[in-house]
């Protein structure tokens, strides 16, 4: 570059790649040079344009000269030693020229001019009558004819549009540009100008929220001259190279000095155009990558969701911890019920919807030619799977053990409830009896009561015998009770005892007093035999009563119409037995009649009651009665259960129905989706309006599957726990729906990953028909996926000659988990992925280097300048910062960031 020090010794300054179209090129300028002295060689005599030309041609060199620190005055005089004529040409082609001359002498500034000269000659250009020495004297119309053979070469010559000369092709650029606007008619650089319009139109149409172009008026020039100028210098970077009362106050304005900077307008917008281009393609990737990664955020949040839900419900539904009471376990039925009607299908919804979303956000990936999305570590799809799996096992058998609990409870119930019936039946009886047999009575007692007491005593013995059944029963059901884990079996043990303790003290002092009367019965005569036998036969007989009435008041439980129809043979067998009942009854009421005729036949006067029994007439008479009275009620009850029975019998029969309807349809229509997913035909969509239609049509279905709930909530609350009548539960019946709506729904999804890897592969339906007929074809179990000799195979098919290496490769793309099998939709992203025009890594590389001007790093100033906001920040939080040689503060690594957008490196 050139050594500046000698002309400035306060001036240091460095390579600079900026400046204008560079060096590149070198094409001959002798075309546009010999048209350019056709222009008017002698305009430069016009002190007008002279004028124009100055102050452009300053402006414009003060423009670049800018960049390494310094400018000029006086375009005439302060190139006159060639040292910022050398230092304009570093700066505007960004290449080195020869080292300057130190000196200050007249020879010195020759040599140094005479280098820039050269240096402008070497870029084909024909310099015609301008030597150093003109330049080096300051000739004003020399310089000023050397500058603007600089501005041709280095500003205007590359400008082309439509294979046009560099003149033609900037001024073709600004007619398309200025076309849509009224009152402007862009035919020259010269009077074109002169109202200002076209100047203010460029900047409008590309920055139009720099002007108000609408309110501009043709006939104020001056304002909308100064309007343009300022507002070019202030937003666009364009030095003011003009003076609006020249341009107005000149018939017709210097054309060197408008295309010079008209020029300006056109490097700048240009420039903005291709990073336009760039920031564009840009946001389009960073919008994919951000699109992916909320749908990754997505998947994360309610794959989170699902699993705690998942993780909250299983100890729920493993608690199999029994209730003391029915309504407890009833309580936890109908939760049971609610999780499967209420919070489960939503569940099963989510689920279904997340593994779609999953699908589609790897297909996504694919068509992007992003690396496939991993979830975070406990999240995966088959972490949802196993965890679902784990629901359904706790689910298992959980509203089974339910019911089960509550029969159990019933059954407890039932039983606590025939011990407490017993035992205060047994205890009625026993009261009183200790003391009874406590009595010394027999010590002061004549003979004849001796002999009472004696009978009294035995038919007593009688009665503690016939009571030894009930007291086993009790004790029974008591161990009963403690077998199936009675909650109040504590209480139950206690009166069990007390009642056993009892009975065996009441057999000990039964003993202890008939030893006492046997004692004394040889002093004993003659008993009324018609009392003792009276006593003996109404002792029984009473007990038969109150046995009677305990059958007649028993509870009972039943779950078939069979159980119910023996109780009521039974029943009726019973009644069977009170004629011969009722005979016996007259015959004991005979023998009490038979005594007292005989007492009153003999003037016997009876001291009271029969001596040796409690049982009178009338406790028979209205035991008797009770038991007439039963009967009717017990036969009530025996039809009210029987017509329970017939109802439960109903409510079988009814699901059974259902449910045999249901479970086939259900069976049918998963076997028509397998044969849908393989026999395919139409085009995708036709496909997918077809599966759509299927869908409504067992969403439809519903209702049927709605009426089956309520018919097996029906049955629950009845406490029906088996039906005969079909091999059908609802828990089959729900299993299979879930399957159901859940296979359809990927089968739709399926179709529709296939609609997007065509759309954005760009394969024709043709082609899509062609793949499935192949892939059925070679599908021989017609499952929707092929082992890797049937896909061997399917390639050759299609044209591929493969060896070993070739067809691992292809495996490895189309199966990456090794399973061993292949689907219909890897094959088709295999078929369409090399082919496919795609955002590569390679393109967003080239256009942030656009936006960075071509430099190896950028910084977050431009990324905020050249992007949305939310993109410009998205990268800045994510890029590395840059770490080559020629880094500068703040930047930032855009290549290894646009790598990692396609998994090809890490950041």
């Amino acid at each position: 570059m050139v050594d500046y020090h000698a002309a400035n010794q306060a001036y240091q300054y460095g390579p600079s790649s900026g400046g204008g179209n560079g060096a590149g090129g070198g094409g001959s300028m002798g075309d546009y040079m010999a048209q350019e002295d056709d222009w008017d060689r002698d305009l430069l005599l016009d002190p007008a344009w002279e004028k124009q030309q100055r102050k452009t041609f300053t402006a414009w060199c003060n423009s670049h000269l800018r960049k390494a620190g310094t400018q000029i005055e006086n375009i005439d005089e302060d190139f006159r030693d060639g040292l910022k004529l050398m230092l304009l040409l570093e700066v505007i082609s960004g290449e080195r020229l020869p080292k300057p001359e130190r000196g200050k002498m007249r020879v010195h500034k020759i040599n140094n001019v005479n280098k820039a000269l050269d240096f402008i000659a070497s870029k084909g250009v024909k310099l015609v009558s301008i030597g150093a020495e003109e330049i080096v004297d300051g000739n004003a119309k020399m310089t000023l004819g050397m500058i603007w053979t600089i501005i041709l070469r280095f500003a205007i010559q590359d400008i082309s549009v439509e294979e046009t000369s560099a003149k033609e092709g900037l001024l073709l650029w600004c007619q398309r540009k200025t076309a849509p606007y009224k009152n402007v008619n862009v035919q020259n650089f010269h009077i074109s100008w002169k109202d200002g319009l076209a100047f203010n139109a460029l900047i409008h149409r590309h920055r139009p929220e720099l002007i108000e172009y609408d309110k501009l008026r043709k006939d104020d020039p001056v304002t909308n001259l100064n309007n343009a100028f300022e507002v070019a210098e202030k937003y666009l970077d364009i030095p003011k190279m003009l003076d609006a009362e020249d341009i107005v106050n000149t018939a017709r304005p210097d054309e060197k000095a408008i295309m010079t900077y008209v020029s300006s307008f056109y490097h700048a917008f240009s420039g903005a155009q291709k990073a336009e281009t760039a920031a564009n393609r840009i946001c389009k990737v960073l919008a994919v990558n951000q699109e992916n990664e909320h749908l990754m955020e997505d998947y994360e949040r309610l794959a989170s969701d699902l699993l705690e839900w998942i993780r909250r419900t299983i100890p729920w539904l493993e608690d199999r911890v029994p209730q003391k009471t029915i309504q407890e376990m009833q309580q936890k039925l109908e939760d049971f019920r609610d999780y499967r009607r209420v919070h489960k299908p939503p569940k099963v919804q989510e689920k279904c919807q997340l593994e779609i979303n999953f699908n589609t956000l790897q297909t996504k990936l694919r068509l992007s030619n992003r690396p496939a999305f991993m979830p975070s570590e406990g999240r995966m799809v088959s972490d949802i799977n196993n965890g679902w799996q784990h629901l359904e096992q706790a689910e298992k058998g959980y509203e089974e053990w339910l019911l089960n609990e509550i029969r159990r409870l019933e059954r407890l119930d039932h039983l606590a409830e025939k011990f407490r019936q017993k035992a205060s039946i047994h205890e009625a009886w026993t009261d009183g009896k200790e003391a009874m047999l406590k009595q010394r009575d027999y010590e002061t007692a004549t003979l004849s009561d001796i002999k009472a007491l004696i009978r009294k005593h035995e038919a007593f013995e009688s009665d503690l015998a016939a009571h030894q059944d009930r007291v086993e029963q009790i004790a029974a059901i008591a161990q009963e009770l403690n077998e199936l884990d009675y909650y109040d079996s504590h209480n139950v043990n206690t009166r069990c005892q007390k009642i056993c303790d009892q009975w065996d003290n009441l057999g000990s002092l039964t003993h202890s007093r008939r030893e006492a009367l046997e004692k004394t019965e040889k002093q004993l005569e003659t008993i009324d035999q018609l009392h003792l036998e009276y006593a003996k036969r109404a002792a029984p007989f009473n007990n038969w009563m109150e046995s009677a009435m305990e059958d007649l008041q028993d509870m009972f439980i039943v779950h078939t119409i069979e159980e119910i129809e023996g109780l009521i043979s039974a029943h009726d067998q019973f009644k069977s037995t009170l004629p011969d009942a009722d005979r016996e009854r007259e015959a004991i009421l005979a023998i009490h009649k038979e005594a007292q005729r005989i007492a009153e036949s003999n003037h016997i006067k009876l001291s009271g009651s029969n001596p040796y029994t409690t049982v009178t007439p009338q406790i028979i008479n209205s035991k008797w009665e009770k038991v007439q009275q039963l009967v009717p009620k017990r036969d009530h009850a025996l039809l009210e259960e029987q017509s329970k029975q017939q109802s439960n019998e109903h409510l079988r029969r009814q699901f059974a129905s259902q449910a045999n309807m249901v479970g086939p349809w259900i069976q049918t229509k998963m076997e028509e989706i397998g044969r849908i997913s393989i026999e395919m035909n139409g085009t995708l969509e036709d496909q997918l309006s077809h599966l759509k239609q299927y869908e409504r049509s067992i969403v439809d279905y519903k209702p049927s599957l709605d009426l089956l709930e309520q018919q097996h909530q029906l049955i629950q609350e009845a406490l029906i726990f088996d039906n005969k009548h079909t091999n059908y539960t609802m828990e089959h019946i729900r299993v299979g729906w879930e399957q159901l709506l859940t296979t359809i729904a990927r089968t739709i999804n399926e179709v529709e990953n296939q609609i997007l890897t065509r759309d954005a592969k760009g394969i024709s339906q043709e082609q899509m028909q062609e793949f499935r007929a192949s892939f059925n074809h070679f599908d021989k179990k017609q499952t929707g996926s092929m082992d890797s000799d049937d896909f061997r195979a399917l390639l050759i098919s299609t044209g591929y000659s493969l060896g070993d290496a070739e067809f691992n490769r292809i495996m490895s793309v189309v199966d990456p988990n090794h399973s061993g099998l292949v689907t219909f939709q890897a094959f088709i992203d295999f078929m369409s992925r090399e082919t496919t025009d795609t955002d590569t890594a390679d393109q967003v590389i080239a256009s942030f280097k656009v936006l960075a001007g071509d430099k190896n790093f950028i910084t977050a100033e431009e990324l905020r300048r050249e992007l949305p906001p939310d993109q410009a920040e998205y990268c800045i939080a994510r890029m590395a910062p840059y770490q080559g040689p020629d880094a500068a503060p703040g930047a930032l690594d855009y290549k290894s960031f646009s790598t990692a957008l396609y998994g090809e490196s890490d950041l």
